[in-house]
């Protein structure tokens, strides 16, 4: 199975009262995004993170990531300095990219961290998933409503969980 998410920022105390997230702590937050992956994904699946693991450092973004299951790949976030840091495995990640085009079952989905005003094939029925905003649920419904396909694989607007690439293509049929 593929898999999406983004804007975890773990360790990030600031992030629960910015996103109202419903954690006491950054410690609380750590350990529910952690279970909430690990009963999701399995070892074989693939997780395309779309940015902002951690802004803590090379350290703590390896101790989280270690916890997650997986093969994961990280499509960089203004929050990822920490994978250019030379005291970060790299190889926690398949590869690290700022941008990437991904085909499945013959649908194109365009993955960045920002939300893009128009993409590759936008035209032609291509799906733009991204993080970034910390929107709510409600902000992908009213993308689908108004006709644009982009979606919001972050943690807040996904309760704060992973989201399936079939769940994303049956969002959209």
């Amino acid at each position: 199975m593929i898999y999406f998410t983004a804007d975890l920022h773990f360790y990030h105390d600031k992030i629960i009262r910015h996103a109202r997230r419903p954690f006491s702590d950054a410690e609380e937050m750590n350990r529910r995004l952690i279970k909430n992956w690990n009963s999701r994904v399995r070892p074989e699946d693939e997780v395309y993170i779309l940015g902002d693991v951690t802004m803590k450092g090379p350290e703590l973004a390896t101790e989280a990531l270690r916890q997650l299951s997986g093969r994961k790949y990280l499509i960089r976030g203004n929050h990822d300095r920490f994978a250019d840091a030379e005291t970060f495995d790299r190889t926690i990640f398949e590869w690290i990219k700022d941008y990437y085009e991904l085909c499945w079952q013959d649908q194109w989905y365009i993955l960045c961290h920002y939300p893009i005003k128009e993409w590759n094939g936008f035209f032609r029925g291509s799906i733009q998933l991204h993080g970034h905003q910390h929107n709510p649920e409600a902000y992908n419904y009213q993308n689908l409503t108004a006709g644009i396909r982009q979606f919001d694989v972050g943690v807040d607007a996904n309760g704060m969980k992973p989201v399936s690439i079939e769940d994303i293509q049956a969002f959209f049929q």
